[in-house]
């Protein structure tokens, strides 16, 4: 096995659980790791022979073209892409990892700035090493040199044949950061370039693998190595100082699956989106990830003009989902030349784009119910990516008459940047600690963002895409939990009581990248740098990653019977007897989902209030 720099062990304990430090924080047993239980497979450390270069070097050429064609590092500078070894929330969430898994940067690192990893600068883990270099994040070279880990003949490069006999062992699926690059300098893409005089100096290698989602999944599918799946399907701490035993990322705790969730899905196959995602996609067909988040247009990939006019050139826009960390990097990073008001914000404003095309929202009138779906029209559950703070929820608001507001569900108080979520749906997944892992670093069984340690999925509502199975995603770690859908559904149903006195409804779909309660965590755990600290200033000071309006739907209601619990059409005694059965007193909620329908003021109790209320809407039996 060629390990490069992989060939150390080193072993470091930082706190003790249940230490109160001179700071007044409470600290945890770090897991007593190696780096060796991070391995993963593909390229290591000091196995490049030409080092990956900066980008600089590539935005000579591939900068601003004419504005009709497209342009390939501006909008490559504008995404998270190229920001993601300059994200805050990166360095507050490393420097969590490794207080609470000795080497857990090292898994971090590898996908953040693979120049800085093959390099060998994930040591020490915690990112000191890093050079300013190595904030370009993921860059031109390091996807132009990546090799497909499957040869297949008379379709892959020939040169990958000697590549691949040099790695072992070779990935068994994508994922993790675990990346195989041609240790020469051979760009590849997915043209096959013909010129006598290769601009590169050497002839660019077509690259089948770079139309194909599984190029995208090497960082877009992530699993804990730490972690072994059991028998009984539940995760446990493998054998520390060794590698994962089976080396297969289905075998590993899940920390997200965005490309799984794509691959057990309808979109492989693909899928007609009606051009929802724009591009010259023929016939409107989505079936990569490349269809969505490198639509094609007509342009070139160069500034020369002698160059082909493509009709399909890929935008590299990698848009996303994170709302706000493009705003914080010219405030952190003010020195670096890379970084462009201009860039960030048109890279922002096709994030935003991207959110609003993510979901279709419908709403209706039945009775006195409002009934809404969300429809998910992407290829992955939605919201999907990381979850640490990422939420997806719905906020229902009921106007008079006279166009005032006189009841709320999911209610956003933006200055406190607090949702209460008890009264309405949240899609989100939920990570945590069993007893086991509790008793062996002291941190809280239950809930946790402590993402390194967590090896239980308590809740998972989030919507899954057209065509998926759950039989496949439980096999693949990304398994509906908390919630009903059943295989192929792409949509979820809420309902919600009307409030008395409604004369419309307005229901919002809102969507946070990071919650309050998350940058606390980021910034009240850290008890080694001031990452933490950092970010929380930025997110206050950049609208507390204000939510974004995906959706909305508007319904004028029709009269209907407030009280009418068993729906026959009448508020009679049957209907009495349930607001009997609901009656908690003041203060007594939260009030359970079967009887919101008698909670008639909407302040989470069924009281003496609510009693008067059902008086005046008595009907008796008709």
């Amino acid at each position: 096995m060629n390990r490069g720099l992989w060939s150390h062990h080193r072993r470091i304990i930082l706190a003790a659980a249940g230490v109160v430090t001179a700071i007044g924080l409470i600290t945890y047993a770090t897991v007593d790791t190696t780096v060796d239980d991070f391995f993963v497979a593909g390229t290591q450390p000091g196995m490049l022979e030409v080092e990956i270069f900066t980008q600089e070097s590539c935005i000579i050429c591939h900068g601003y073209v004419d504005p009709e064609n497209v342009e390939v590092a501006p909008n490559w500078m504008g995404s998270m892409m190229a920001q993601a070894a300059r994200d805050p929330v990166f360095y507050a969430g490393l420097a969590i990892a490794n207080q609470d898994v000795a080497f857990a940067g090292d898994l971090c690192i590898r996908c953040h700035t693979p120049r800085a990893w093959v390099d060998g600068r994930a040591d020490p883990p915690d990112g000191s090493a890093l050079l300013a270099e190595d904030r370009d994040g993921v860059n031109c070279h390091t996807c132009h040199r990546m090799v497909d880990p499957i040869f297949k003949e008379g379709i892959s490069p020939e040169e990958d044949v000697e590549i691949l006999a040099a790695i072992d062992p070779l990935p068994i699926r994508p994922g993790s950061g675990n990346y195989i690059i041609d240790p020469e300098d051979r760009r590849r893409g997915p043209f096959i370039i013909d010129d006598p005089e290769p601009p590169h100096g050497v002839p660019t290698l077509f690259s089948p693998y770079h139309k194909t989602s599984e190029l995208c999944a090497t960082c877009h599918d992530v699993s804990n190595p730490v972690f072994e799946r059991q028998p009984d399907g539940t995760y446990a701490l493998g054998t520390l100082d060794m590698e994962h035993s089976t080396g297969d990322q289905y075998d590993m705790m899940p920390v997200e699956r965005t490309y799984s969730e794509w691959l057990y899905s309808d979109y492989p196959f693909g899928v007609d989106a009606g051009g929802r995602f724009g591009g010259t996609i023929e016939d409107g067909i989505v079936s990569t990830c490349q269809s969505c988040h490198m639509p094609r247009r007509e342009g070139r990939g160069c500034i020369f003009e002698d160059y082909e006019l493509r009709p399909d050139m890929p935008k590299h826009d990698f848009a996303g989902a994170n709302t706000w960390v493009l705003g914080t990097l010219v405030d952190l990073w003010p020195e670096d030349t890379l970084l462009d008001d201009d860039l960030l914000g048109a890279g922002q404003d096709r994030i935003f784009e991207m959110l609003e095309l993510a979901a279709t929202l419908q709403a209706e009138q039945d009775g006195g119910t409002l009934m809404v779906t969300v429809i998910n029209e992407t290829g992955h559950k939605l919201p999907t990516g990381y979850p640490e703070g990422r939420r997806m929820w719905l906020n229902v608001e009921y106007y008079d008459e006279f166009g005032e507001l006189i009841a709320e569900r999911g209610t956003y108080d933006l200055d406190e940047a607090l949702l209460t979520g008890s009264d309405t749906k949240v899609y989100e997944m939920l990570l945590g600690v069993d007893a086991a892992v509790s008793a062996a670093t002291g941190v809280p069984e239950g809930e946790s963002f402590h993402f390194i340690l967590n090896n239980v999925i308590l809740l998972d509502n989030r919507i899954p895409p057209r065509g998926f199975t759950n039989a496949a995603y439980e096999e693949a770690g990304a398994p509906i939990v908390g919630a009903d859908y059943p295989d192929g559904q792409y949509w979820d149903d809420t309902d919600y009581v009307l409030a008395q006195g409604a004369a419309s409804a307005t229901v919002n779909l809102y969507y946070q990248t990071s919650s309050r309660e998350y940058i606390e965590f980021l910034r009240d755990e850290n008890v080694t740098n001031d990452w933490g600290d950092i970010l929380f200033q930025e997110w206050e000071t950049h609208g507390k990653s204000e939510p974004f309006l995906m959706a909305t739907a508007t319904v004028s209601l029709d009269p209907f019977a407030s009280g009418d619990h068993d729906l026959d059409g009448d508020v009679d005694a049957q209907d009495f007897a349930h607001l009997q059965r609901c009656y908690t007193g003041a203060g007594g909620g939260p009030v359970d989902p079967a009887c919101e329908v008698v909670d008639f003021d909407f302040d989470d109790d069924v009281d003496l209030d609510d009693f008067a209320m059902f008086q005046e809407l008595l009907t008796g039996p008709t």
